[in-house]
């Protein structure tokens, strides 16, 4: 089998995936980062969290020195997970 030399990892701000990065990055792995914006969430003060997890994120990258990149799921995630459920059970009668 060929050996594993590069790797995406998702970044989400916190320590697990963090250190994961690190120690893939310490192997000597090519690793890449990647945000995935699932939510567009406020908090009840106004603040976008997601900007916080984002901005956490990235500054793990660049501490490792890992590219890094950003992709939002927002409208997928809703498209998939809110209005397909609710529009099927809206025309089978069940809402």
């Amino acid at each position: 089998p060929r050996a594993l030399r590069s790797i995406v990892i998702g970044l989400s701000g916190g320590v697990d995936s963090a250190a994961a990065a690190l120690l893939l990055a310490e192997r000597g792995l090519d690793v890449v980062g990647v945000f995935m914006k699932n939510w567009d969430e406020q908090d009840e003060n106004g603040a976008c969290t997601a900007e916080q997890d984002y901005q956490d994120a990235r500054r793990v990258a660049e501490q490792i020195g890992i590219p890094f990149y950003s992709v939002s799921f927002v409208e997928e995630y809703y498209n998939r997970r809110l209005r397909e459920p609710v529009k099927g059970r809206l025309c089978c009668g069940a809402a």
